[in-house]
């Protein structure tokens, strides 16, 4: 019986995918195998030395001590565009909010008093003040091409826009997936000075920290529209309020309030809304779910953030899962290890990222837990795991 400790309210169509025969689910649980969680912040969290996988029922993987779990031979997984087509949503919707000042006429309308004679009259009065853009015809930046980028670029050319991309890691997979209308940018700086609006689809790391700042504000168009609905701290938004009262950018639309931001009138912060569909949460749990369960029983590793990408299919017979680190001669030592113990291999895979390596053994008998210690002291194994 495996036993999952959740860390936050996992969608039921995602818990549904682990049979209750064979796991224990629960907010409270001692001795966990697995966890699975959304925003819950890790960082400050004693986690139990029992666990052996953590799945994040989403894409962002900030609010997990992902470093620390790789030096125990933990694999972090997550739901890569799970929630994408909910995001792109959001994200027309801020252009079409900041296109056409729908925020802020509908503030108008809220505070009009006086009898509907009175709120005619305002209305034909004050609408001029709010008049806006259309969307055809304009350009679109997009940085970042995973599966998010990749819908916002394909919906915006849909609707007529010119789109730029950018994204130097972008996947072949992403590629194929995206319109042969999508202009490639040398550059972010490239990308910035064409564009009337521009959006970010990438990570919270060192090198995007602060991308949108006041020297690279300058350098972009006059009355530019900003969309974040990526990470908190991609735009610095101090120099973002500076540049909407130099008259320099148009609107900000974010999914990050803060004090700064959320009563300026040009601004529409939103409550991270993102990925807050029920068709989201749905997909996000049950790609998590089933990552973690295929980990557990099988070893099989996709979509983790720190493990390389292993799968074997599982025959009738014993599997060894081992994760060390990536140095020389450790399959060497670890196939002597299994020799020594009368153990014939079957089957084998081994695939490595960064300082992690990861393999998969497929042998005839059954590994004794002598086998298993032995190799667990193997100098550089971090986790090992009889299937």
């Amino acid at each position: 019986m495996y036993k999952l400790l959740t860390l936050n309210n996992i969608s039921i169509a995602g818990l549904e995918r682990l049979p209750r025969d064979q796991y224990e689910v629960a907010s409270e649980i001692q001795h966990p195998d697995a966890i699975l969680l959304r925003s819950f912040n890790m960082h400050d969290m004693d986690i139990p030395a029992s666990v052996k996988a953590i799945g994040r029922a989403g894409a962002g993987v900030n609010n997990i001590p992902v470093n620390k779990m790789s030096k125990r031979g933990v694999p972090v997984f997550n739901a890569p565009g799970a929630n994408a087509n909910a995001v792109k949503e959001l994200v027309l919707a801020g252009m079409l909010m900041a296109a056409r000042n729908l925020v802020q006429g509908w503030n108008f309308a809220r505070d009009l008093n006086g009898d509907d004679a009175e709120i005619s009259k305002q209305v034909e009065a004050g609408k001029k003040n709010f008049a806006g853009i259309e969307l055809p015809g304009r350009t679109l930046g997009v940085i970042g091409l995973g599966a998010i980028g990749v819908q916002v670029a394909n919906a915006a050319h849909a609707l007529g826009m010119k789109v730029i991309g950018y994204d130097p890691d972008i996947t072949v997979k992403s590629a194929w997936q995206m319109s042969s209308d999508v202009e490639q940018a040398t550059g972010i700086d490239d990308l910035l000075s064409q564009v009337d609006f521009v959006t970010f689809h990438v990570p919270l790391v060192d090198a995007t920290r602060h991308m949108i700042n006041a020297e690279r504000l300058r350098t972009m168009k006059d009355n530019v529209v900003l969309l974040n609905f990526s990470r908190n701290g991609i735009i610095d938004d101090a120099a973002v309020v500076q540049a909407l009262e130099d008259g320099k950018v148009y609107a900000y639309v974010c999914d990050f309030p803060s004090n700064l931001l959320k009563d300026h009138p040009r601004v529409v912060a939103l409550p991270h809304l993102g990925a807050s569909t029920k068709e989201a949460e749905d997909n996000c749990a049950i790609m998590v779910a089933d990552e973690v369960r295929d980990y557990l029983e099988n070893g099989n590793v996709r979509n983790s953030v720190n493990f390389p990408k292993v799968y074997m299919k599982r025959y009738e017979g014993y599997r060894l899962a081992v994760v060390n680190e990536n140095v020389p001669n450790m399959l060497g030592q670890i196939s002597t290890t299994l020799a020594d113990s009368g153990l014939n291999i079957v089957d084998m895979i081994n695939k490595s990222r960064g300082d992690l390596a990861y393999t998969l053994v497929d042998v005839d008998g059954e590994v004794s837990q002598q086998c298993i210690d032995r190799i667990a002291s193997t100098a550089g194994v971090l986790a090992v795991r009889a299937l």
